[in-house]
């Protein structure tokens, strides 16, 4: 069996391996599990140092930033010579709607519920546009112009379309508690419209990556403090890619031995077991203009359902 340090290696290598190399995306991870837990801004030059050792360069990082501030992700500031960056407002909010679902403890009970939206009354472009973006929210398609969720309310859901200036346009309904909740055709129906057999595959080589550490880590837990910063960033970054292309189905619309709860398991424990140290890291290396990084904020510690 491979050691801990090993299974690190192989993963800065495979991330160093994929063409091209998705800088921007893994900074906006750092910035998401490290950063913003700790007041949101850091100084390019330490942010540069941190993600070095993954394969990614100075030049590469000035690049990346540069468009993510383009993007309106990240906001900069000069102080003398230095440069510090942040997310911005629309950043800060696309990442509370990306994060909070990869951090998430246990699901609440389903209701039996549906929201549906009836999009049939738009012309073909804008019903796809609507659609596209109602299926980032977790929403499924049961039909031609028919798209269906089974946690968002009806309010959540207005307020959604109002923000994609939809809501006069479409038709939104909400099912009474069906009984049984679940059965055979149903959930054959949820299998087909969230593609789940796709998305099973995606958490499986999830699974197939970080498994080896785990089994390393629990036969010796030897890892340097730089070692869990690089492991828990891959790990995030990893698990996060997935998380977003899952709609967080309820349990009971799920299969029994379903991949991405192994995969939620499996990345929980992993985390708990690098975050600590990975920390220590962060206080010795990330400064602002004032100085060194603050220390977490007490929501840090609730994710996963808890890390002490």
């Amino acid at each position: 069996m491979s050691s801990a340090t090993d299974c690190v290696a192989t993963l800065i290598d495979d991330f160093q391996q994929r063409r091209p190399i998705r800088a921007g995306s893994l900074i906006i991870t750092v910035y998401g599990d490290s950063i913003v837990p700790r007041g949101g801004t850091v100084w390019l030059g330490s942010l540069s140092k941190l993600v070095e050792p993954i394969g990614i360069n100075e030049r590469l990082v000035r690049t990346s930033v540069y468009r993510l501030t383009h993007e309106t992700w990240l906001r900069g500031e000069k102080v003398g010579r230095r440069s510090y960056y942040r997310l911005s407002g629309p950043g800060r909010r696309r990442f509370e709607q990306a994060f909070k679902r990869v951090y998430h403890g246990a699901q609440p009970s389903w209701s039996g519920q549906w929201t549906l939206v009836l999009l049939t009354q738009l012309p073909p472009d804008r019903r796809q546009q609507i659609r596209d973006e109602l299926e980032w929210l977790g929403f499924g398609s049961f039909a031609q112009g028919v798209l269906a969720h089974p946690t968002l309310s009806r309010a959540e859901t207005m307020v959604a379309l109002q923000e994609l200036d939809a809501a006069d346009d479409a038709i939104v309904m909400q099912t009474q508690t069906m009984e049984p909740m679940t059965s055979k055709p149903l959930r054959l129906q949820v299998r087909d419209s969230w593609n789940l057999d796709e998305l099973a595959e995606l958490y499986q080589r999830f699974l197939v990556k970080f498994r080896p550490l785990w089994n390393a880590l629990n036969t010796e837990n030897h890892l340097g403090q730089e070692e869990c910063f690089i492991a828990r960033t891959l790990l995030i970054h990893e698990y996060r890619k997935v998380q977003l292309r899952d709609p967080i189905l309820p349990d009971e619309l799920l299969p029994t031995a379903w991949e991405g709860r192994y995969a939620h398991q499996l990345c929980r424990n992993l985390y708990r077991l690098l975050y600590e140290r990975a920390e220590r890291w962060l206080d010795q290396h990330l400064e602002t203009a004032e100085g060194p990084l603050p220390a977490p904020g007490p929501s840090f510690y609730q994710r996963f359902g808890g890390l002490e």
